[in-house]
């Protein structure tokens, strides 16, 4: 390899700078609680890193970046008061925990407000594996990015791209809160992709792929991403329309992580304690067939999502979040906890690595030849989803499936359907996981759905 930048030649600066993050969060720690806070949290974050991006063969836009961050948040009793700033010297942070404080003041008492329960915070740091730096120059993270996309553009039928890029991130966290506690994760993201377009005629289509991995060694090579953007993409040649019916859908892998995302969005507590889910109340009950479960696993290494603690400093732990098709537990951080006279599930933030489970899963091919005669769906448009009633509807592409066999592309459709029958008519989950996101789902075959076309 060529020479790396300065940015990416030295690993202890990350170590240097987790060390610094935790001096100033201990020290704003002391501050507040000098100007009178009885409580009091503090989140800091620090991050560089390289893009690149580069269409027929030329340089588009390289950059490199650095970015931070100071969060603060204060409690007078039950009154809360927030400031942040991007200045890390004392003079600024100083500035920052009065403004906190000052806003508290005049902030009405929230019953439900205040630091996660102390007997929840995370005493145990297993190691999770999630630093890789990638000593990569600049001249070779432009010749990956072209060596994706010359492979995309050697495909017959591929005439343009949109071009392909290649990024790599490492950063730093560290929170800490008035228990005493102060933690901290330091973490690299790399990813590459492509984008490119093929004609046929009049017609002409656009698609993409990409990978992305906390250890750069785990991504695809460049090549292999190419020629998937370049087959899918001219896979999507010779479009038909498809009748209104109701049918089959069978919602790919990349594309059913987000149907996953809704069920967890509809479990989340903010959602729960204001009655703004259809999945209010459901609690113990069944909402998927009892063939699947749906975990999550915080200390997966190398994991996208993985975090030994959540973002008010709660131990994470694996737990199911559906369990042979019951809901087991909510998505819950301390305050939506309290609202709904419940335990804190070390959620505060989000989920981590999340995975769908079946009892018996199945190929994408085979999925096909069980679906018969249905819609693939790789593409999807719109926001048509409301949590309350679960109501569900959004513009799609894919492909039409007839014998158990792909038939042709489709495009300018709608699908439609109430997200809790959806979630009950899956009838199978396919062993093709998509690994690249928090999320981690195969793809998921619906037994029947509203299609809009001609």
């Amino acid at each position: 390899m060529n020479q790396s930048p300065k940015l990416f030649e030295d690993k202890n600066v990350i170590h240097a700078k987790e060390a610094e993050l935790k001096d100033l969060v201990s020290y704003v720690l002391e501050k507040a609680k000098s100007l009178g806070a009885t409580e009091a949290e503090i989140g800091a974050s620090w991050y560089q890193g390289l893009s690149v991006n580069v269409r027929m063969g030329d340089v588009e836009t390289l950059e490199f970046n650095r970015d931070q961050g100071f969060a603060v948040t204060v409690f007078f009793n039950q009154s809360k008061g927030s400031a942040s700033t991007n200045d890390f010297s004392k003079t600024a942070l100083d500035d920052a925990v009065k403004a906190a404080c000052n806003i508290a003041k005049f902030t009405s008492p929230d019953p439900y407000a205040g630091l996660a329960d102390a007997n929840l915070i995370a005493n145990n740091f297993p190691e999770l594996d999630l630093y890789h730096p990638w000593p990569i120059s600049t001249e070779d993270a432009i010749e990956l990015a072209q060596c994706s996309e010359n492979a995309a553009r050697e495909h017959e039928k591929i005439t343009n791209s949109d071009g392909a890029s290649l990024s790599s991130h490492q950063g730093c966290r560290v929170y800490g809160n008035s228990h005493q506690f102060i933690g901290s994760q330091i973490g690299t993201r790399h990813s590459m992709s492509c984008m490119v377009l093929a004609k046929q005629g009049d017609e002409m289509q656009r698609d993409y792929w990409y990978d992305s991995a906390r250890d750069y060694s785990d991504l695809l090579p460049p090549q292999e991403i190419g020629a998937i953007c370049a087959k899918r993409t001219a896979s999507r040649l010779g479009v038909k329309p498809l009748n209104t019916q109701h049918a089959p859908v069978l919602f790919s892998a990349p594309i059913a992580s987000g149907l996953i995302n809704h069920l967890i969005s509809a479990i989340s507590g903010s959602n729960l304690y204001k009655n703004a889910s259809f999945l209010n109340k459901h609690l113990h009950k069944q909402i998927l067939p009892e063939e699947i479960s749906i975990v999550e696993n915080p200390h997966l290494r190398k994991g996208h999502g993985s975090a030994n603690f959540d973002s008010e400093g709660v131990a994470t732990y694996k737990k199911y979040f559906i369990h042979n098709g019951v809901l087991d537990s909510y998505l819950l951080g301390s305050y939506s906890a309290r609202k709904l006279a419940m335990k804190s599930t070390g959620n505060a933030g989000g989920v981590h690595n999340v995975l769908v489970e079946a009892t018996n899963l199945i190929s994408f091919d085979n999925l096909c030849k069980h679906m018969h005669k249905g819609f693939i769906v790789t593409e999807l448009m719109g926001h048509g989803i409301n949590i309350v009633t679960g109501d569900y509807s959004r513009g799609a592409a894919g492909f039409w499936v007839e014998n158990g066999e792909v038939q042709y592309p489709v495009q300018g459709v709608t699908i439609a359907g109430n997200l809790a029958e959806m979630f009950k008519q899956i009838t199978a989950v396919g062993s093709d996981v998509d690994y690249r996101g928090n999320i981690q789902t195969g793809s998921i075959l619906i037994d029947s759905m509203a299609i809009a076309g001609n």
